[in-house]
């Protein structure tokens, strides 16, 4: 049986969304789940727009991937900037994140559950 060419993710694909995950895992992930462990306001509201994310990309019906994960988190950054957002550059009032930076860092705690399954 052969499978249509569209239906498999090329392995530079695959790579790519990883090394998407990977660099905002690294440039607001770590930081960000870090402080959430310690707050637990912070930890809730991350929950919250994980599931969020989830519903959005209808993981209740097929497996979340770190493909469709990378481009939400593309998509939101994109959207962010054009809204005049402005990535941190330093280091993050965790008190009160900006919701690309909560939404982004959701992101990242799903990206770190798909490999526990």
């Amino acid at each position: 049986m052969r499978v249509p060419l569209h239906r498999v993710a090329s392995r530079t694909a695959v790579e790519s969304a990883r090394s998407t995950l990977a660099a905002l895992t690294v440039s607001v992930g770590t930081a960000g789940l870090a402080a959430a462990a310690a707050r637990p306001g912070l930890l809730a509201l991350v929950d919250q727009h994980a599931a969020a994310v989830r519903d959005s990309l209808d993981g209740d019906r097929r497996p979340l991937t770190a493909a469709t994960l990378a481009g939400y988190a593309e998509g939101v950054r994109e959207a962010a900037l054009e809204h005049g957002w402005t990535p941190p550059r330093g280091p993050v009032d965790w008190s009160e994140p900006e919701w690309p930076l909560t939404r982004l860092v959701a992101v990242c705690a799903l990206a770190r559950s798909l490999g526990r399954s």
